[in-house]
């Protein structure tokens, strides 16, 4: 597989019960293979498509819209890929415990 350019993320707050990170995506940038460690909500600031490739090996192209976010539990663990001709960009809200 080739290599991606890697997907900028920027903390915008970090405190005992949340951590908001803003993730911006040049065109085929991704966030590299992670595993979600707290629950988070996703908000996409802008309206495209984004490819999900999970751990046993699918890929899921999800269509998002800005501002509609979305939630999901712990533990996810995936690449997040911009597979659009422009740049991408989604606020993270992870939930401390």
């Amino acid at each position: 597989m080739a290599s991606r350019e890697s997907a900028i993320p920027t903390i915008l707050i970090d405190n005992e019960k949340v951590r908001v990170t803003e993730w911006r995506f040049s065109p085929g940038a991704a966030t590299g293979w992670h595993k979600h460690e707290m629950d988070y909500i996703v908000t996409p600031m802008t309206t495209g498509v984004l490819s999900i490739e999970s751990s046993d090996g699918t890929a899921t192209d999800v269509n998002l819209v800005s501002g509609q976010p979305y939630f999901r539990e712990i533990g996810v663990e995936h690449d997040v890929i911009n597979v659009n001709a422009f740049e991408f960009v989604f606020i993270e809200t992870e939930l401390k415990r």
